[in-house]
């Protein structure tokens, strides 16, 4: 990776300090910890790293040049953020509603409301089955 695109990656994301915690052949797993700037940050809503205080975040293992307990710094860029918002809130939240809408004109009130809330299953399990395809969409940089 060269530098302009690290560059260009930390001038246009959102950045969290974190520390190697696992290392495998494939991927790097990372630990952010719980940031005191996150309550002045104005992405703090979107981001999800201030609610708790350690969260695991795996990266992969391109250079095998990490070593355990190092101190690095993740980045992720803003519009990628907005786009897992979408994918795992607004996309379902839409899907819910217009089935509730359009089998309530043809199903009983709590037959809609099942059948609605049983289509986040497939939704939810296409997600997870294309695990490598999200993980591909949704990089994350690393600077050592």
């Amino acid at each position: 990776m060269d530098n302009t695109n690290i560059e260009t990656n930390y001038n246009e994301g959102i950045s969290h300090p974190g520390i190697v915690s696992k290392i495998s052949k494939d991927s790097v797993e990372i630990a952010i910890l719980g940031n005191v700037h996150c309550d002045a940050c104005n992405a703090k809503s979107a981001c999800g790293v201030s609610e708790t205080e350690t969260k695991i975040v795996e990266v992969p293992n391109i250079d095998n040049s990490f070593e355990i307990n190092q101190q690095v710094e993740i980045v992720m860029q803003n519009s990628l953020g907005l786009k897992a918002v979408f994918y795992g809130y607004v996309l379902p939240f839409i899907l819910l509603f217009v089935v509730l809408f359009v089998s309530s004109i043809y199903l009983k009130e709590w037959q809609a409301g099942l059948l609605a809330l049983f289509v986040l299953l497939p939704y939810y399990s296409i997600l997870y089955f294309n695990e490598k395809t999200l993980k591909k969409t949704f990089s994350i940089s690393v600077l050592k």
